[in-house]
């Protein structure tokens, strides 16, 4: 596991925990809006099903990627999905795996006001 994603085996169930609970947070504002919004046509769950189903899967992908950096050829033989899928895929889980170790407090916070602050560090 460590070598395919770059996390040890006993921090994995940590981070899926975190992930799990901003997932599902993002995905709940997202049924929320559009349904304030009037754009929501089916209930959560509805429509075509993922090819990444389970939260295991889906960080298990976007770490995999971040690690390994495959071209979206290679993601299709390995997970199945098309390139433009996956471009979707790591496009909408990027975020939340960068909010998940804020809420960690393992992603390191760097913010520069000027450029001289940025030169400086």
């Amino acid at each position: 596991m460590h070598a395919l994603t770059g996390v040890p085996a006993e921090k994995f169930s940590i981070l899926e925990a975190a992930f799990a609970l901003v997932l599902d947070d993002a995905k709940e504002r997202a049924y929320q809006k559009g349904l304030a919004e009037g754009k929501r046509q089916r209930k959560p769950g509805g429509g075509q099903k993922d090819k990444l189903p389970t939260m295991h899967d889906k960080r298990g992908f976007l770490l995999y990627y971040l690690k390994v950096y495959p071209t979206f050829d290679v993601i299709w033989t390995q997970f199945g999905m098309s390139r433009s899928k996956a471009c979707e895929n790591i496009h909408a889980l990027r975020p939340i795996l960068y909010t998940a170790l804020q809420n960690l407090g393992v992603m390191p916070h760097r913010e520069f006001k000027t450029v001289e602050e940025f030169r400086a560090a």
